[in-house]
């Protein structure tokens, strides 16, 4: 089952090795992870998708988190509503005759060329992981030449309460 989680961190060297490493050794694979600068000076925000069996271990790896020197608060917000998005550049083969096809293909994804080669486009879209599937489906026949995702970064929407533990630290 695949789970959506946040923590918030101390900007301090090391702090996502030592997150990720946590992962590694529970043999937990992640499928993607963001980190950021966040709202407060000298704290980012990581977010992490990663799949797991069952419930008993995502409570786990989030009481290991907790356990971290520099994590200031950790959140499985998966079964909450959040607001989701996720990047992805990617550069498609195109020649003159198929340009307006691949142009009519991006518009209704509301997604965006950011570059023009003499034989290729660049495209930029934003949105949910599933939106980026859909759209690089639509897109593969006419030749992909790279693709790079960001991973989904998320948080709750409006002002919703965040409900799990948070550790106070005074940031030095």
């Amino acid at each position: 089952m695949k789970r959506i989680i946040t923590l918030t961190v101390l900007n301090r060297p090391g702090v996502l090795n030592r997150i990720t490493n946590l992962f590694s050794k529970r043999n937990y694979n992640i499928e993607s992870i963001t980190v950021g600068h966040s709202e407060n000076e000298g704290v980012s925000r990581i977010t992490c998708v990663v799949h797991v069996e069952n419930d008993q271990v995502i409570e786990q790896i989030t009481k290991q988190l907790n356990k971290q020197i520099d994590v200031l608060k950790v959140t499985d917000i998966t079964d909450q509503a959040i607001v989701s998005r996720e990047l992805a550049l990617i550069k498609v083969l195109s020649t003159p005759q198929n340009r307006n096809e691949i142009y009519a293909l991006i518009e209704p994804f509301r997604a965006s060329v950011i570059d023009v080669g003499k034989d290729s486009l660049t495209v930029q879209i934003t949105g949910e992981s599933d939106k980026l599937d859909a759209f690089i489906e639509l897109i593969k026949p006419y030749g992909i030449k790279e693709l790079a995702r960001t991973g989904t970064t998320a948080f709750l929407r409006g002002t919703q309460r965040n409900v799990h533990q948070q550790k106070s630290y005074s940031i030095v």
